[in-house]
């Protein structure tokens, strides 16, 4: 019987990095996986949803072409060419990560694996014992939010679509709900948005919420909000969306995107006296330890920050603390976020809301038609916002909704990660033209909160 130092549980992003760094530090490590390796980041999520989000965007482009000049510029998307191009970019991914495994000189074994007890791994029906268990499973569509919605697509089925529903409803009201309803608008279909609350994007800024509803809703989409959702029901046509005013909406295809549930179901934790939450998550503490002694757990599966670079930095910081003898925590209030809708949104930080709970709050913004846009016609248009402490004049969250923002937030987040205040914002030169630079030009508040 083989005996390890770390045995991790699912070889997506985080358990494929905490066992290269664990590898490294001299451990011997197992990682078992019973799919594609890559896990959902790469396979059916981050990955695949963007090259389907650039395809979309070619839309936009075309019609702007004309207007710079360009002639006879026109296309027609075919799915079926993109699917196949997306299955082979994937393959190619999954065949990296499966290197990057091997060459770091961790063994691979796939399978399902289930805690058959303290330091126990049983994978068909054979144990493996290990000093350390680390479960980093992720997470699976929920499929149960309302009765008749394990009938509809998740985001699974839909990357894999090889032809363009002519209508779509989209379930949900989250960031794969905006995002999926926005590309697959962009590529043709007829979309509606169903969702509980009035505005997408429960949790965000109020400010990008409002105009991310205003700028699906010039996409063609339907903003079918602020209604409870009844029932998904099959019919002759497709499918029928039962709210509970009593109307219904009707569409050829169906897309559940209700959000996500920790894969906990049939791993055996409660082998080990770990007890998950109603939701499935396992608690863990700012080391990402469990309540079990001996077992961690890092990424979607722990319901923390559910994104892929905080699942890398939670397993390197695991590894780099039981096996590399530097003790590491991931800090998780200040992690920057994308949404992949058209326009795209970047947030880090506090909303306006939240910020206001704490004390005295400034609040700058910038709202303009970006050039590029407005020279070919458009009526998009970039918002940003930046939220200031009223005190000691920190800058405590950074909002964008329009082009580029998930790239411009990104080099934002290392300011913040810094404690910038807004007069370092001040002193930076601008970098024209940009509408990046709209960041360093906010000169005077919109609005001030006092205590």
């Amino acid at each position: 019987m083989a005996t390890y130092d770390l045995i991790t549980l699912g070889a997506g992003s985080g358990g494929v990095a905490a066992s290269r760094r664990a590898a490294a530090h001299g451990a011997r490590v197992l990682i078992i996986e019973n799919d594609r390796v890559g896990g959902t980041c790469v396979i059916r999520g981050c990955v695949p949803k963007k090259l389907m989000m650039y395809a979309a965007g070619f839309r936009e482009v075309l019609r702007e072409a004309g207007a710079y000049g360009w002639q006879g510029v026109a296309g027609r998307f075919e799915l079926a060419r993109w699917a196949a191009a997306k299955e082979t970019e994937i393959d190619r991914l999954e065949g990296i990560y499966r290197a990057l495994i091997a060459d770091a000189g961790v063994e691979f074994l796939a399978g399902r694996a289930t805690i058959a007890g303290p330091g126990r791994i049983e994978v068909a029906g054979r144990t493996h014992e290990t000093a350390r268990i680390l479960v980093a499973t992720g997470a699976a569509p929920v499929r149960d939010a309302i009765p008749g919605l394990e009938a509809a697509m998740t985001s699974n089925e839909v990357l894999d679509l090889v032809e363009l529903p002519v209508s779509i409803l989209v379930i949900g009201g989250g960031y794969i709900a905006v995002e999926f309803a926005s590309i697959l608008a962009g590529l043709g279909s007829t979309v509606t948005l169903a969702c509980r609350d009035r505005l997408p994007l429960r949790g965000f800024d109020p400010d990008l919420r409002t105009r991310l509803a205003q700028a699906l809703q010039e996409r063609g989409i339907t903003l079918a909000s602020g209604v409870g959702l009844v029932s998904l029901q099959p019919s002759g046509a497709g499918f029928i969306l039962e709210r509970a005013d009593g109307s219904r909406i009707a569409a050829a295809a169906a897309l559940n995107a209700t959000g996500r549930r920790p894969t906990t179901a049939g791993l055996g934790l409660e082998r080990v006296g770990i007890e998950v939450a109603a939701n499935g998550a396992i608690p863990v503490d700012a080391d990402s330890r469990t309540l079990a002694a001996g077992v961690w757990a890092v990424g979607d599966v722990t319901n923390r920050r559910n994104l892929t670079p905080v699942a890398i930095a939670e397993g390197r910081a695991f590894a780099d603390t039981e096996f590399g003898g530097r003790p590491v925590r991931v800090d998780h209030r200040t992690v920057a976020t994308a949404v992949f809708t058209e326009p795209s949104i970047g947030t880090i930080g506090l909303s306006e809301p939240e910020a206001i709970q704490r004390g005295p709050t400034d609040v700058y913004e910038s709202d303009f038609r970006p050039m590029r846009s407005a020279f070919a016609g458009g009526t998009q248009r970039t918002y940003m916002k930046l939220v200031v402490d009223g005190c000691d004049d920190r800058v405590l969250g950074a909002h964008m909704i329009g082009a580029d923002a998930p790239e411009i937030i990104q080099s934002l987040s290392i300011a913040m990660t810094c404690n910038a205040t807004k007069r370092d914002f001040d002193r930076t030169l601008a970098v024209h033209p940009t509408a990046a630079e709209e960041f360093v030009l906010m000169r005077e508040p919109a609005r001030r909160t006092p205590a």
